[in-house]
């Protein structure tokens, strides 16, 4: 609706890239073509609205990785919304072998292969036959690969449909400002698995209150963006938007208000054990507030605050209402401080023109100034990923120099902090030697490849980076992309408990595409006592306003500021780091011994 929606043109390009690879990988073309899709989905990703504002290729061809060949098909695609070299590449593969591409886990040539050797046509059969265990048997499969291709099937079972939470806030957002240029003095807010930050969206469910609920309902089905009218009620009305979204908008009384968030939000399994809670005391709660059962005598419902007072608890945050605990610590009075956006003094992982940014050092540092940050750590992708321009040696050191020279000015209240993301290697070795990596501020690692190899083995590179006296912050320790490919095998929990021992810090990577770690490996952190760092991943200016979605996911994990490396000041923030650094590199040489 409006401007938010056109997000989906982008990931509908993302995508038609990506297909293309898939298919040209199952025809066996050249590899560089392959990678070359690869990599202009993951250019769309980053900078695709910027890309299709553009109307000529050599503009296109400024960006790093975009040959003349990826900009002609993003014009194609620009001008007539399809590519018909993808269109070729469908009509020359069978569809079915297509619909197998779905599956996480499972790539272009297993699927190729299941389809050739075992007449696997579509997932339903590709279960089966895993469940079967007859793809073990298959050449260069075996049990761990029929066991990850099961998992796949299982993850897009459960994403397929979905919208990501950063879309749907989005076009949400949208709709409540629309509908309040209409309405002024109207209360409205989100509700369902949206209020509660969830990583993705089904419907999106809106919440208003009003004596009158008519000219609501009609401002409502006429916003610009609605395709059609599905239900149009007194007090509950759906529509279709253009791109085939469902939003649900209830009406209810401002008395009642409260208690229809409050039921509303849900979660499910947390509202049943909130009845639970009210049915012990002798009391009702429903979407129209808390009743005394005796005498049916309304307690409460004009606010959550009173909903949850009239229980005797205290009102947990939207994003914790999961029933993980919650509950209790709303009756026993211990609810965590949750961390907020004005707790966040920096950003821990951004990327600049030297690798595969669009902005440069100065740009990026104006836009953090801009959010009122104090610092930002640039961390340029390292030299062993070549596909992401990462820097050589001596292009990081002048880096680290520039870095050096624009502090010394004293002109920003930001400081930029000089680092680099590093590459994990398949023996956990990594980019640059120690003489280059002590001159670094912020030390990230992270696995860029190999994510379809064994759990020992990728556990044990990670393991080697954490105990890396100079390795500070493992970033996206999962590796996944939401709804595209599923983490990598990892034993999570012996990574957090030498994370925990070693002082590493594990990152909350806030693009949109990976929120990695999850809720609940936050909460697992929590427990073990696991310092987090949040990182944008911004590759433009942008990109760093993703830290929204970082802290959403942060408060779903009962995180509040003292887990967080980004709510430290300058000053802690550097000491940590240089401390951890000494005490890593103690303990390294009391393993030698």
């Amino acid at each position: 609706m409006g401007g938010a929606v056109t997000v989906s043109k982008v990931d509908e390009l993302v995508r038609a890239f990506e297909e293309m690879a898939e298919l040209s990988d199952i025809k066996g073309e050249v590899r560089f073509k392959v990678n070359a899709y690869h990599r202009a989905a993951e250019l769309v990703r980053e900078h695709g609205e910027e890309l299709l504002k553009l109307d000529d290729v050599k503009e296109l061809r400024r960006y790093k990785g975009i040959g003349e060949g990826i900009a002609k098909k993003i014009l194609e695609y620009k001008h007539t919304g399809a590519i018909s070299k993808l269109e070729e590449l469908k009509e020359e593969i069978p569809v079915e072998l297509i619909s197998l591409l779905q599956v996480p886990n499972l790539g272009p040539k297993r699927a190729k292969l299941v389809y050739d050797e075992l007449g696997v046509r579509t997932i339903e059969e590709l279960q089966e036959a895993a469940e079967a265990h007859r793809l073990a048997e298959l050449y260069g499969m075996g049990p761990k690969a029929e066991q990850n291709i099961l998992e796949g099937i299982r993850h897009l079972r459960t994403t397929t449909g979905r919208l990501p939470l950063h879309q749907a806030h989005r076009i949400q957002e949208e709709i409540i400002a629309q509908m309040r240029e209409r309405l002024p003095k109207l209360a409205l807010s989100p509700a369902g698995s949206l209020r509660r930050m969830k990583e993705t969206i089904g419907d999106i469910d809106i919440l208003a209150a009003a004596r009158d609920a008519a000219p609501v309902m009609e401002a409502f089905c006429a916003l610009p963006g609605v395709e059609r009218v599905l239900l149009r009620g007194d007090t509950k009305s759906s529509v279709q938007t253009v791109d085939g979204l469902q939003v649900d908008l209830r009406v209810v009384l401002p008395e009642e208000y409260g208690a229809a968030l409050q039921y509303f939000t849900g979660s499910k399994d947390h509202n049943v054990r909130v009845r639970e809670i009210a049915k012990k005391a002798g009391k009702k709660i429903n979407e129209y507030g808390v009743f005394r059962v005796k005498d049916k005598r309304r307690l409460a419902g004009e606010t959550e605050e009173e909903v949850y007072r009239a229980l005797g608890m205290d009102c947990p945050p939207p994003e914790m209402r999961e029933n993980r605990g919650e509950v209790e610590a709303a009756l026993e009075g211990t609810l965590p401080t949750l961390v907020e956006l004005a707790d966040i003094r920096g950003d821990l992982h951004v990327h600049s023109e030297a690798s595969d940014g669009i902005a440069s050092l100065e740009e990026m540092r104006a836009a953090a100034e801009a959010l009122g940050y104090r610092y930002l750590a640039i961390t340029d992708h390292a030299r062993n990923l070549r596909v992401a321009n990462g820097l050589d040696r001596e292009r990081l050191l002048r880096q680290v120099e520039e870095i050096r020279k624009l502090n010394a000015k004293g002109d920003s209240p930001v400081t930029l902090l000089s680092g680099s993301e590093l590459n994990i290697g398949n023996e956990g070795e990594l980019d640059y030697d120690d003489e280059v990596l002590s001159q670094l501020d912020v030390v990230v690692a992270s696995v860029h490849g190999g994510f379809r190899q064994s759990r020992e083995q990728v556990t044990r590179r990670i393991l080697a980076a954490v105990r890396n006296p100079h390795v500070k912050i493992i970033a996206h320790p999962t590796g996944r992309l939401i709804g595209q490919r599923a983490p990598y095998e990892v034993d999570l929990a012996t990574v957090m408990r030498e994370a925990a021992e070693s002082g590493t810090a594990l990152e909350l990577n806030a693009f949109p595409d990976r929120l990695d770690l999850n809720d609940e490996n936050l909460m697992e952190a929590r427990k073990l006592g696991v310092k987090v760092a949040l990182g944008s991943d911004a590759h433009r200016r942008e990109h760093l306003a993703f830290m929204y979605y970082g802290v959403a996911t942060a408060r779903r994990g009962w995180l509040g500021p003292e887990h967080l490396l980004n709510a430290m000041d300058l000053e802690e923030l550097l000491e940590w780091l240089w401390r951890g650094r000494l005490d890593k590199d103690r303990k390294r040489a009391e393993r030698k011994r």
